[in-house]
């Protein structure tokens, strides 16, 4: 089982790839509450070179007040992870996380819908970028 969906942008700057990415998410409802310069952090905190590359903490309010409902702990797998990464100029890869999959260790069948949910609108965003 894979845990993420992905798709590469050709000919895209990292910094329009994010703002794209940022787009789709708000017009699936979800916002974006962390976003995480991995490159400027690794250069900081360990003086390591590193590649573009950025992690978008995604939340849709509605369904995460749902799931949080259900599952207190939830909050632990919240929110959905998603990465912009520049390996090469130009070419930027977008991932998210399949929340069925991240969530599959929770034993608690009632966020199998909302999970189901999540799973479809960000596999939207992802293809929707192309």
């Amino acid at each position: 089982m894979s845990y993420y969906f992905t798709t590469i942008l050709r000919d895209i700057s990292f910094e329009d790839a994010i703002d794209r990415t940022k787009a789709a998410l708000k017009d699936k409802g979800f916002g974006v509450l962390t976003e995480i310069d991995l490159k400027t952090t690794l250069k900081e905190k360990i003086d390591v070179d590193f590649y573009k590359y950025a992690i978008l903490g995604a939340c849709n309010p509605k369904l995460a007040y749902g799931v949080l409902q259900a599952e207190d702990k939830i909050g632990l797998m919240l929110p959905c992870n998603v990465i912009v990464q520049e390996k090469e100029e130009g070419v930027v890869e977008v991932s998210a996380i399949d929340p069925i999959a991240s969530m599959a260790a929770v034993e608690n069948h009632t966020l199998e819908e909302t999970a189901s949910k999540v799973k479809g609108l960000l596999s939207e965003v992802i293809s929707g970028l192309k």
